[in-house]
């Protein structure tokens, strides 16, 4: 007798229902970390409500628009399977099909829930992306402009009409979508048949999908209607807008397709009782061909046989539409376009009336005199300057006036410690230090910037008082985070300064600021998972009362975080303001739906020299079509508050904000005095107005369309690699024709289109204590005058046979030349181009850094060069220019009396081509033993070889006749 084999039951394996779990526990606790370290971080700047605000709304749309695109899927696929046919002829379906058809009976329920789901997910993720569309829409504030077409408020078009058309688009896809699912469940269920001799498919199925088909063809109708808003902001071959054929048959055509939809969706739904598919089915392929025939064929034909051939008088009204659409929604309305006859003969005492602005013209170019600041204030390798320096003004000890300054701050530079470890980039080099600031119009004594700030801790003019830089332009990578306010056994670990400490070694400070998130246990963990760093969470460092970490430092990413509705300017500048430095950042709202207003790429219209050759951030490629600076932001460099400022307050886009985010926003009456004093009118915006201007100044329809006016943005001739790109803007004092004295402002100047010559300067006050503040102000030069643009006055500068001599000197000797950058400037009732040149020692041992060497000057077909802009001027202007720059002129080379000086050309005198070459190679073996003698610390030696060959320049320009 067998003995009986007892069956164990298997034990089910339990790995995979374990790893899915902690796969899961993982990716909950990773959005955790993410979501409540944003939250953290929002609320240590003061924008805490911003981010919960943002997150219900998107947590909000996700569910609502995942839920009703849930919901609409499931209901329709299980109406399809409830009307499903109970019984099935024999054979009327393949053997695949049927084992599908068993399968969806079996398993209905999940497979509905199934496809809800992942409808919804896939709903609910893109509806998120659309949190400002909607808050913009909820919020939206009237401009009280209404369009000249529908005579609706231009708020429509910029807040109602995009939300509109998210919301059609998503009812159009939910329903196809549901169309398509209902489709497939009621051919699986046998409900519908494709195959001869039985085609077709039950009543209720019929009514079904006839229902859902017409409801699309409703929303597509709906969409119809709506689409002859969006010609207004649509396009077209030469401008943005409504134009002649689309107001005339594209609008026509749009309103036709709406009416034949709704009576093809009519017809649809007609057939859910009816049953009879080719009359809907006719409907809808006439709609198609409609489509076709309206939207392409009919404007088509209109354009060639009405709009083409009498364009200018068609196109006239919607180009004038256009012109005051752009000019507006720019803010370009009130320019002020004056001609200018512009001088070309230099005489005697010419500059006497532009005495105020001469001391302000900038020799010192924040472009090329990065390498000075880092050799002469760097003072350590872990400390660094932006590739690029900032202009600013500040009134010099107690003065009234304003002086034009070269500035940036001294920030880390992690890359820059030796020896580096998690202690030392983490806890110990935490922060920049200072503020340093240079005179604009003048060098020192031996041509290195003349400072107004320098040296650690800061001394100087400016009244650095907080002067630590924990947050900064360079903290931009994701691992640039720092522990600080840890003070273990007593010791403090951030080091403040190189010196200055126990026998004059390096100092170190503790952070008491209330910046950063402060950390306690959990927090320590969340921290260690979101940088993946077990060192947070083990070291006695991150343990303590005021313990705090710092991150996410960049100051317009802060900007842009706590505003995320605003654009921010590519370029942040610190300035001293009551005692303390700060960032201030501009930031623009911006939209790409204002009506017949004209596009323009913002990548494009503000990359330029300087955008292309720094490292700071470009601009993102969006098209826009309205754009205002709203707000002045100020980040503070060692505790991070933000502070947003209304500035544009009629800003109907900034209104709906306030709205949207009530309190994120102070007034613009809050702006300290002290801090309005370094406001400027902003680079980006600039350069924005200044592509729209290069068509736009043209105000009149017929002009515009002739393109006989057109100007073009000169091309950089300072820059050597010729990459076509264009040449900045320069902040300078400047008194343009009918004013007293100087204003600081943002300028540059326009060329014909296709030419070189100048055609136009244009200037915007960027004074903020000036009432003028932000007009634009653009001298026309008439066509018939021939003044060299920039391209041409660089060639006729650097081909002067003075200029020319005197540079060949250097560059046979290792010396590099930089030109720095050209400047335009309206002086004596013309146009004057200033431009300073340094020499660099050239090697690889180090220390070399530009300085300034000589100053060029043309006015006309003038030229002079001299060791200061006095000097040039002087010689310019027939020995006396008529006023002074304010200038210390070297030793040697003659003073601004016009006692010693002359014009090029324009004075007779014995040229003594040897002499002049002698007195420069004795010059330049002057310069490099300047050099040498500096590298080996001897600045004794260093002063005394300066001073010897800036008395062989001289001499070199006595033997040429500039004497």
């Amino acid at each position: 007798m067998s003995t009986p084999t007892v069956r164990l039951p298997r034990r089910r394996n339990a790995v995979l229902p374990f790893l899915i779990i902690v796969a899961a526990l993982i990716v909950v606790l990773a959005i955790y970390t993410n979501i409540w370290t944003d939250r953290l971080w929002f609320a240590s700047i003061g924008f805490a409500d911003v981010f919960t605000h943002l997150l219900f709304v998107r947590i909000g749309l996700f569910i609502s628009f995942g839920l009703i695109m849930a919901a609409v899927v499931a209901a329709n696929v299980a109406i399809a399977h409830r009307v499903r046919p109970r019984t099935r002829a024999a054979g009327a379906a393949s053997p695949m099909l049927e084992r599908y058809r068993m399968m969806l009976e079996s398993r209905f329920t999940i497979v509905m829930v199934v496809l809800a789901v992942i409808a919804g997910l896939f709903a609910g993720g893109i509806s998120t992306g659309q949190a400002q569309t909607y808050l913009a829409w909820s919020n939206r504030t009237p401009f009280g402009v209404t369009d000249p077409k529908f005579g609706i408020d231009i708020s429509f078009f910029v807040f109602v009409y995009p939300w509109l058309r998210y919301i059609l688009s998503f009812l159009f896809t939910t329903l196809v979508l549901s169309a398509i699912a209902a489709a497939i469940v009621h051919y699986v269920m046998g409900a519908i048949r494709l195959n001869a001799p039985r085609r077709g498919g039950t009543s209720a199925a019929q009514a079904h999908l006839s229902i859902l088909v017409g409801l699309a063809v409703l929303v597509r109708g709906v969409q119809y209607w709506f689409d002859r808003y969006a010609l207004e902001i649509k396009d077209g071959p030469r401008f943005t807008g409504l134009r002649y054929t689309t107001d005339h048959a594209t609008v026509n055509a749009q309103t036709i397709l709406a009416v034949i939809a709704v009576i093809c969706a009519v017809l649809f739904f007609a057939n859910g009782v009816l049953r009879r598919w080719v009359v809907p089915t006719i409907g809808l392929v006439l709609m198609i061909l409609s489509a076709i025939i309206l939207g392409m064929v009919y404007p088509a034909i209109v354009q060639g046989f009405t709009a083409g051939p009498n364009e200018p008088d068609k196109e006239r009204p919607y180009i004038q539409r256009n012109i005051n659409a752009t000019r507006a929604a720019y803010g370009l309305a009130n320019t002020k376009i004056t001609s200018y006859n512009a001088k070309t003969t230099a005489s005697a005492g010419q500059l006497q009336q532009d005495a105020s602005v001469l001391p302000s013209i900038r020799l010192m170019d924040p472009a090329k005199i990065v390498q000075a600041f880092e050799q002469l204030q760097q003072v350590k390798g872990y400390y660094q300057f932006p590739s690029e320096l900032d202009v600013d003004r500040y009134q010099i000890n107690g003065s009234s006036a304003d002086t034009d300054t070269v500035v940036a701050a001294r920030e880390l530079n992690v890359n820059g410690i030796q020896n580096p470890n998690w202690n030392l980039i983490h806890t110990v080099y935490t922060h920049g230090y200072g503020l340093v600031a240079a005179y604009g119009s003048k060098a020192g004594d031996q041509g290195e910037p003349d400072w107004i700030e320098r040296d650690l801790p800061p001394t100087g003019a400016l009244g650095e008082k907080q002067s630590r830089i924990y947050f900064g332009e360079l903290f931009n990578s994701r691992d640039a985070y720092s522990i600080v306010g840890a003070k273990p056994n007593g010791n403090s670990l951030e080091l403040d300064t190189p010196t200055g400490g126990v026998g004059n070694g390096p100092k170190y400070n503790t952070y008491d600021g209330t910046g950063g998130i402060k950390l306690n246990g959990w927090r320590r963990v969340l921290y260690a998972l979101k940088y993946f760093d077990a060192n947070i969470l083990l070291s006695n460092r991150t343990k303590g009362d005021n313990v705090r970490i710092l991150y996410d430092r960049d100051p317009k990413e802060m900007v842009q975080k706590a505003a995320p509705w605003l654009t921010v300017d590519r370029d942040a500048y610190p300035a001293v303001v009551n005692g303390r430095v700060v960032w201030i950042v501009d930031g623009y709202t911006t939209s790409d739906s204002y009506p017949n207003s004209q596009r323009v790429s913002l990548q494009d219209a503000t990359s330029d020299t300087r955008s292309r050759l720094t490292t700071i951030g470009a601009q993102p490629d969006t098209m826009i079509n309205y754009m205002r600076n709203s707000v002045k932001a100020v980040v503070d460099a060692y505790d991070g508050t933000v502070k947003l400022y209304a500035w544009d307050e009629n800003d109907p886009v900034l209104k709906t904000w306030e709205k949207a985010f009530p309190g994120t926003v102070l007034p613009k009456s809050d702006i300290s005095a002290d801090l309005m004093k370094h406001l400027r009118y902003p680079q980006d915006l600039y350069k924005v107005q200044r592509q729209i201007l290069t068509t736009y100044h043209v105000t009149n329809a017929s002009d515009w369309f002739s393109g006989n006016d057109q100007w073009a943005i000169p091309m950089d001739p300072t820059v050597d690699v010729n990459d076509n790109t264009k040449e900045p803007p320069y902040y300078l004092t400047v008194r343009m024709p009918g004013q007293e004295s100087g204003t600081f402002s943002l300028t540059s100047v326009y060329v014909p289109n296709g030419r070189q010559n100048i055609a136009a300067y244009a200037a915007v006050n960027s004074d903020p204590t000036n009432p003028n503040y932000g007009q634009f102000q653009i001298l026309r030069v008439p066509a018939q005058s021939q003044i060299d643009g920039p391209g041409q006055a660089s060639n006729a500068m650097r081909t002067n046979e003075a200029v020319a001599t005197l540079l060949r000197s250097f560059t046979q000797a290792s010396i590099k030349v930089t030109y720095g950058n050209l400047l335009t400037l309206p002086l004596g009732g013309g146009l004057i181009y200033v431009q300073p040149i340094y020499t660099q020692q050239q090697g690889s041992g180090g220390g070399q850094y530009p300085i300034l060497r000589a100053v060029v000057v043309k006015f006309g077909p003038e030229v002079g060069i001299g060791t200061t802009l006095q000097e040039a001027l002087d010689q310019v202007f027939k020995g006396n220019a008529g006023a002074s720059t304010g200038e210390d002129t070297p030793s040697g080379t003659g003073g601004s009396d016009g006692t010693n000086g002359g014009s090029n050309g324009g004075q007779p005198g014995t040229i003594d081509e040897q002499t002049a070459q002698a007195e420069l190679e004795t010059a330049q073996k002057a310069f490099q033993a300047a050099e040498e003698a500096l590298q080996g610390g001897n600045l004794a030696e260093y002063q005394a070889q300066n001073k010897k060959a800036e008395a062989a320049v001289a001499a070199a320009l006595k033997a040429l006749g500039k004497s």
